[in-house]
């Protein structure tokens, strides 16, 4: 079999196993990397790097490896932008947390969002109690969206950081 062939089948099959690995895992997690994720991301690609060029430790095997990947990325994204149905199976949905100051503590729960966590949040977007916020929706890059009742209404970025005990947090 040709050596960069086998390069392409081995990147593009690495390349969907992460893709499925992250969207099992939780990709809201990976908004705000800490440092075992850092470690894990930094460990997965030393790991998976022999997976997709083998043997071949030359400078064109590794410029393939990556031309696959940007290739592949390339194509799904622009499947997801094309196709609704594609779309809704990559992304995650976005989730109220607060609607009309009212919590929903079965999705806080289900999401692994601790009340420490979204006093933080809307401490950010200058929010002092739970019943001040209209809407609060975690968004699908992990960020927590507030919009409070107020008429003054100021623009702030909230990154949650995941602190579960996940392969990848």
């Amino acid at each position: 079999m040709n050596p960069y062939f086998d390069i392409i089948i081995r990147s593009a099959s690495v390349y969907l196993f992460m893709l499925i690995a992250l969207r099992i895992f939780g990709k809201k997690e990976l908004s705000q990397l800490n440092t075992s994720d850092v470690i894990l991301i930094l460990l997965i690609s030393n790991s998976v790097q022999n997976a997709m060029v083998g043997n071949n430790t030359s400078l064109l095997g590794g410029l393939a490896a990556a031309v696959v990947l940007f290739i592949i990325n390339f194509a799904l994204k622009k499947l997801m932008f094309k196709s609704k149905r594609f779309n809704d199976f990559m992304q995650e949905k976005p989730e109220i947390l607060i609607y009309d100051g009212n919590l929903d503590f079965k999705k806080l729960s289900e999401l692994n969002i601790t009340s420490d966590e979204l006093k933080e949040a809307m401490r950010e977007h200058g929010i002092e109690h739970f019943t001040s916020v209209k809407l609060a929706i975690l968004e699908i890059d992990g960020n927590i969206s507030i919009i409070s009742g107020e008429n003054n209404l100021r623009q702030t970025h909230y990154k949650r950081i995941k602190r579960t005990k996940k392969l990848i947090s």
